[in-house]
């Protein structure tokens, strides 16, 4: 059984509104004036990179595929939107049988981006497109995000499994959404039921401090979990005192305790006093995990330490630093009027400072080097060239309104390894940086 196919009450049941009132109000004029039905194309893409980060990963696809089937304005929102005046009559029976028609595609989820990269395209006519900006980039930005954080952070651990914790540290929609992000971005599992359910993603979570305050003793409580999960689960050991803990852990599960877990103090020196002090008990195959607002940069200060997991809450759900990747959504092409025959034209806004854009309809290739490792992001209008042919980026996702893009979670996150692999070395460096390849814009 598939269990996202079940839903969750974390589900809502429309994502219509999932938008700003300035999308419904450019409807309703663009209706009376006439241009409404005219095809058009929006693309997704960023400036720049958040600063000193040196790609971009594209998270949150399967979201937004999710978020266009369900954009339906059903009697309640339209009765909101009716009471509220919001739009005019007209509007309102135009919206009530609202369907995404048009096609949408983009870079696969779990791919790399890079400063003007066209993450996704959505074509159809303007009222149907112009619709789903907002909700498409609530979704891009933030899953991107996290998912770009978790990269790193996988990165930094290396070998060592990851485990998101960040549920309680962010809004509890936004908690699963996460969790799934970092999972296409590198990590094992998660503590986040809701996410595990609505997405496959492995579960964990044993004991937290509070349960050892419930005891009379440590050994009360360490006894209780043992008794209860078995000695293969994870002991939490720095309510008190660390040392002392061990000691009573090893005593109550014995050498074949499964783990002990960390969540404060100076990590890295308990780190090596915890697995000698365990070697010394004979449980030379306890695992240490340690949690306590880690980032990337903690984690890559214990890469020489004897930790076998890392658990990571806060900064992984804030895109450690950066809970947004900036992404717009631009009109770059439309026609001249609503003949389904009439030839697109390039509109682009022009800007004093950095904020403008490149029109035109265009694809985007990884050029690779004569090793095979990308040496350039090019993106362009008209015909690819030879030289480029199959390395395309964008894939079909809906096809006249179809879902043709979804792919289970796995594929996105297995994706993602391929993909910055492929990237120069230097794209590991967690030091501040350019992006690693550049963006070029040939002539057509």
């Amino acid at each position: 059984m598939d269990t996202a196919d079940l839903g969750l009450p974390v589900d809502v049941p429309s994502t219509a509104l999932f938008t700003d009132r300035y999308e419904l109000t450019m409807l309703q004029a663009a209706l009376r004036s006439g241009t409404a039905d005219r095809r058009a194309v929006f693309e997704v893409f960023t400036r720049r990179l958040p600063e000193g980060r040196r790609y971009g990963v594209v998270g949150g696809t399967g979201r937004v595929l999710d978020a266009v089937e369900n954009f339906r304005f059903d009697t309640a929102v339209l009765d909101f939107l009716a009471h509220h005046r919001i739009v005019d009559e007209p509007t309102l029976r135009w919206l009530a049988d609202y369907r995404f028609t048009g096609d949408i595609w983009g870079y696969p989820e779990g791919e790399v981006y890079f400063p003007g990269s066209p993450v996704m395209r959505v074509e159809g006519s303007f009222a149907e497109a112009v619709l789903l900006e907002t909700v498409i980039l609530s979704i891009l930005n933030h899953d991107s995000a996290v998912a770009a954080a978790a990269s790193r952070m996988s990165v930094a651990a290396g070998d060592r499994p990851l485990i998101e914790m960040g549920a309680r540290r962010t809004h509890e929609l936004a908690a699963v959404a996460a969790s799934r992000a970092a999972y296409v971005g590198g990590f094992a599992s998660t503590s986040d039921l809701a996410a595990g359910f609505r997405y496959n993603i492995p579960t964990v979570g044993t004991s937290a401090h509070a349960f050892t305050l419930l005891h009379d003793t440590e050994h009360d409580a360490f006894t209780a979990q043992v008794d209860s999960l078995g000695s293969a689960t994870t002991l939490l050991v720095d309510t008190f005192d660390v040392a002392e803990a061990v000691r009573s852990a090893v005593e109550v599960a014995g050498t074949e305790l499964g783990a002990v877990r960390i969540d404060s103090g100076d990590l890295l020196l308990l780190a090596h006093r915890v697995r000698q002090q365990l070697d010394d008990l004979g449980a030379k195959r306890t695992r240490i995990v340690v949690t306590s607002d880690l980032d990337e940069y903690a984690i890559a200060s214990l890469a020489a330490a004897p930790v076998d997991a890392y658990g990571v809450g806060t900064q992984l759900v804030t895109g450690s630093g950066h809970p947004t990747c900036s992404m717009v959504y631009k009109l770059v092409a439309r026609a001249d009027s609503d003949d389904p025959g009439a030839p697109l034209l390039p509109v682009a806004k022009k800007s004093m400072g950095a904020k403008g854009s490149v029109g035109g309809r265009k694809w985007a290739a990884r050029r690779l080097d004569e090793d095979g490792v990308a040496e350039a992001e090019v993106v362009g209008g008209g015909a690819v060239p030879a030289e480029l042919a199959g390395r395309e980026l964008l894939v079909e996702l809906v096809r006249g309104g179809e879902i043709v893009g979804r792919e289970p979670l796995d594929a996105a996150r297995d994706r993602h390894k391929v993909a910055r692999a492929g990237l120069p070395l230097s794209a590991t460096q967690l030091s501040r940086g350019e992006p690693v390849i550049p963006t070029e814009y040939p002539r057509s």
